[in-house]
């Protein structure tokens, strides 16, 4: 039984962490569901706490972000992503229960194309062997990137929370094929860069900007696809979020396996954190200040990418997703069918060059999810307003640290 007499504005934090210690029940929890083709696709979330205004138009935004970029293919122009609330919302506030969104697919007639020749890089072999299916069009609707527009949509729920508490995340394209920013960039050069929506690639510098998209053209030209590399930085994050005590609480290793789990995506990384594993200790460790004015820790560096012993540490979360070329070509590799078994050209499906800008807002998504959950696991709340209590207190605790 656990009991708890402490009548101070840290007790329901407390409680609540308890709780969440001895359940192992993660605070927020989030599924999709849907086909690529199917008639819609649905985000559901649970365990926010009640009363947190959502703003619909929010979340359509982040689904046309999603849409846009240089290399997108012809399905971009069928579907005009919006969302529709289904459930757990009340006057434009959540009331604590769960909550569904809908997206609508306008191209579902193509459901019922079948595909006998699997695409090299796609799910569709494994999932067809797994499932004992001689059409790989019940495997590649679900496996289709399509899916994360249900996760931006789950996402921009966890953004509004997190923004309710002074965090904010964006992303940005470092390379795009074999072009590669070769500097270092700004918070206030990510964030310009989300806002405008005009840029192609999403990259900070219009030179590099420029090379991408030539890039981008040669690979259309010569009927290929070219993958790169996104970068995701969450802005102002409190520290003490996640744990060092245990392999699966630790957040570097929830936030890899978030975006990891992203369609194409075969590469994570923290921080500089694959520079630094060549590099010697002296060069890669961030020196600790103490910045009076502000009464916090700080570091002049962040190699680290936020992250010390799985725990926020106060500087910006730094994730970086590597993924690979799309796997869809109009230059058709060879394949086998899997009814006849005989040398064929692959399936050639409706698709994009360069999905690059598009992943990193997907990044944004699962990055959001697992802050926010971290977020709820330490500072619980029932309401939002039980929630803030809650967070106020540990600022308290910090500032007199």
């Amino acid at each position: 039984m656990l009991r708890y007499n402490d009548s101070s504005p840290a007790a329901p934090r407390v409680l609540a962490d308890e709780r969440a210690g001895r359940s192992r029940i993660p605070m927020l929890r989030f599924v999709t569901a849907g086909e690529s083709h199917g008639q819609a696709l649905i985000a559901w979330v649970s365990g926010l706490p009640a009363s947190l205004p959502v703003d619909l138009e929010f979340i359509n935004a982040e689904l046309h972000r999603r849409q846009l970029g240089y290399g997108r293919g012809g399905r971009q122009k069928i579907e005009k992503d919006r969302v529709e609330a289904l459930c757990g919302i009340r006057h434009g506030k959540t009331i604590g229960a769960p909550v569904a969104l809908r997206i609508e697919n306008r191209d579902w007639p193509n459901w019922e194309k079948a595909l006998a020749a699997p695409r090299p890089g796609h799910a569709d072999l494994a999932g067809a062997l797994k499932f004992d299916f001689h059409d790989a069009r019940f495997v590649l609707e679900r496996a289709s990137a399509r899916e994360t527009a249900a996760r931006v949509a789950a996402g921009a729920l966890a953004k509004i929370l997190l923004r309710a508490f002074g965090t904010e995340i964006a992303s940005h394209v470092i390379a795009a094929g074999k072009v590669r920013l070769g500097r270092a960039v700004t918070w206030q050069e990510i964030s310009a860069v989300c806002a405008n929506l005009e840029s192609p690639l999403r990259c900070v510098d219009a030179a590099t900007e420029e090379r991408m998209k030539a890039e981008v053209d040669q690979a259309l030209r010569a009927g290929d696809s070219v993958g790169g590399i996104f970068e995701v930085v969450a802005h102002n994050v409190v520290p003490g979020l996640g744990n060092h005590a245990q392999w699966d609480e630790k957040l570097d290793g929830l936030l890899a396996r978030a975006v990891m789990s992203i369609q194409a995506v075969k590469g994570v990384e923290i921080g500089s954190g694959v520079s630094n594993a060549t590099s010697y200790g002296s060069e890669v460790q961030d020196e600790i200040r103490y910045d009076a004015a502000a009464r916090r820790f700080r570091r002049p560096t962040n190699r680290a990418g936020g992250l010390e012993g799985g725990i926020t540490n106060g500087e910006d979360v730094v994730v970086r997703g590597y993924l690979k070329p799309i796997s869809t070509l109009r230059r058709a590799m060879e394949t086998a069918d899997l009814k006849t078994k005989t040398p064929v050209k692959a399936a050639y499906e409706r698709s994009d060059i360069c999905v690059v800008p598009a992943a990193g807002v997907a990044g944004e998504a699962m990055t959001a999810l697992v802050l926010a959950g971290a977020f709820l696991q330490k500072f619980g709340g029932d309401s939002i307003a039980e929630t803030k209590r809650n967070f106020e207190s540990y600022q308290r605790q910090l500032d007199a640290f």
